[in-house]
C-alpha cells in the first residue's frame, strides 16, 4: 500500500507491512492488563516513566508547552499491581538477538528491586520477548537472580529461558496471558523461593 504525505507530495516507495502489524511487547502487556482489569482478574498498571522538565513555555494558563525534558533512570520495574491478594512486580523487555538476552537491557537497580520484592513476600519476574522468533518467555525472579549470581556471563542464553522459563502464548484475548503462566508455574512447585 502506497502512503502519501498530507500535502500531496509523494515519498519514495513506502509500504505498510500487514504481516505482524507491529504489536510491541509493551502494547501486548498493556492490552492484557486492561483485559484483566475489565474482567476483575487483577489490577496491574504500567508505571509512568519519570521525566525532569527543564523548559516550559506558558502561552496562557491552559496552554503550556514543554520545550525541554529528560528521561530520568527509572527507579523500579515497568509494571506492578495485585493478583489474588499478592503484590506482583515485573520488568518487560524485548531483544532482537536470536540466541541470548543481554543483561545490559535490564538495570542492576531493577534486578535488586525484584529481589527485594521477593524477600518481602511479593512476586517478582521478568517477561522477555525474542522478537526474531516471536517467542515471549516468563522467567521467575528467583531464576533470574540465580543465573546472575552463579554466572559471569553478560547475557542469558535462550536455552536458559527454554529450561527455566515458560512460554507465554500470544492469543486474541487476553493478548498475553502471563497470569495463567504464573499460576501454572506456581502449581508446579517452582514457586518463588522467598528469603527467610
Amino acid at each position: 500500500m502506497l502512503v502519501n504525505y498530507p500535502n500531496g507530495t509523494k515519498p519514495k516507495q513506502s509500504y505498510i507491512m500487514h504481516g505482524n502489524r507491529g504489536m510491541s511487547l509493551e502494547s501486548d502487556i498493556n492490552e492484557t492488563n486492561q483485559y484483566y482489569l475489565v474482567h476483575d482478574i487483577a489490577v496491574i498498571y504500567k508505571k509512568p516513566t519519570p521525566i525532569t522538565v527543564v523548559k516550559v513555555d506558558f502561552k496562557s494558563r491552559i496552554d503550556a508547552v514543554i520545550n525541554e525534558a529528560y528521561y530520568r533512570t527509572p527507579s523500579t520495574t515497568d509494571y506492578n499491581g495485585v493478583y489474588k491478594g499478592k503484590y506482583i512486580d515485573f520488568e518487560a523487555k524485548e531483544t532482537k538477538n536470536k540466541s541470548f538476552f543481554p543483561l545490559a537491557n535490564i538495570h542492576t537497580h531493577q534486578i535488586e528491586h525484584i529481589k527485594r520484592i521477593m524477600e518481602h513476600g511479593g512476586i517478582g519476574f521478568i517477561i522477555v520477548r525474542f522478537t526474531h522468533y516471536n517467542l515471549t518467555y516468563f522467567l521467575d525472579g528467583s531464576k533470574l537472580i540465580s543465573f546472575i549470581e552463579n554466572n559471569k556471563r553478560k547475557s542469558i542464553p535462550i536455552s536458559y529461558f527454554q529450561t527455566y522459563g515458560k512460554i507465554i502464548e500470544t492469543k486474541y484475548a487476553p493478548r498475553l496471558d502471563y497470569l495463567k503462566v504464573l499460576d501454572e508455574y506456581s502449581q508446579e512447585g517452582d514457586h518463588i523461593e522467598q528469603s527467610p
